[in-house]
């Protein structure tokens, strides 16, 4: 995989730097794949963030989902999340980097592409349950391109888990209850971006006792429903402690919000806050 070059900060014309971690004594693993990268967590055996570069005007549409999940040969296979986590239970392997997202340019490139998503450094671990939340988060960077369409169509999309010391352990693994999202784009010929939250945290409206009582030992933890949120960039930034570079200072959505109000949540991509107020 040498050939691979990965995720191109100056894709959109305005530099955005790979995310990184703000503290340098994290230690972290770079694998460039095709039009995308991973930033690995080997600690978390799981990305701590993805960058990938959107060319809406050559994506290959109707690529055939005949990958299987495999490791990534640079990597020692017990530095990575494997198929053991998420056999014989209700969690999917959730591509970070979607699978089409950087399915774009000469047929060759966007099959390697493709095949490339399909690597264990690009899933972690979700509830399988299909709602609208997780069906919002799923066409997100479909209603971003089309949003970017009047433009020039290209998006940076960044994506990861929230790692957080208190995720909840299953089979060696600590399991993530939330996922963040940034997009990055060009708008009236400025940089723009725009930042979201999926959670799949348990119930915990009665109390936490309660909402856990159905967890058993070495089964995986009781997964909520998928609530999706638009958020301001510097909450991803304190959610993360990475380092997003001028995605802040970028952000569309005003964060003079009160606290309450501050994270909006999704029923529709018509909720979706898009033009500075």
């Amino acid at each position: 995989m040498a050939d691979r070059t990965g995720y191109d900060e100056h894709f959109l014309g305005v530099p955005v730097p790979l995310p990184m971690p703000n503290n340098p004594a994290v230690e972290t693993v770079v694998l460039p794949y095709t039009h995308f990268t991973v930033v690995l967590r080997p600690d978390r055996r799981m990305a701590a963030a993805t960058a990938v570069c959107i060319d809406g005007r050559r994506l290959v549409e109707h690529v055939p989902r005949e990958s299987s999940w495999q490791f990534d040969p640079r990597l020692g296979e017990d530095r990575q999340v494997g198929n053991d986590v998420y056999r014989d239970n209700s969690l999917d392997k959730g591509h970070l980097v979607r699978r089409l997202d950087p399915v774009w340019g000469e047929a060759a490139e966007a099959n390697q592409a493709n095949e490339d998503t399909f690597h264990y450094t690009n899933a972690a671990p979700q509830a399988d349950v299909f709602n609208q939340g997780k069906k919002l988060w799923q066409g997100l960077e479909n209603y971003l391109l089309d949003h970017a369409a009047g433009f020039d169509r290209k998006l940076t999309v960044l994506t990861g888990p929230v790692l957080h010391d208190s995720d909840p352990p299953y089979r060696g693994v600590q399991v993530p209850l939330r996922f963040w999202k940034v997009a990055a784009f060009l708008q009236d010929g400025s940089l723009a971006a725009t930042a979201y939250v999926l959670d799949q945290s348990p119930d915990l409206t009665r109390d936490a006792d309660r909402a856990l009582a159905g967890a058993q030992a070495g089964a995986p933890p009781p997964l909520g429903a998928f609530r999706t949120f638009q958020v301001p960039v510097k909450d991803v930034v304190e959610l993360t402690s990475l380092d997003l570079g001028p995605l802040p200072a970028a952000d569309l959505m005003p964060v003079v919000r009160a606290p309450e109000e501050r994270w909006k949540r999704l029923a529709s991509h018509d909720d979706i806050m898009l033009r500075r107020s």
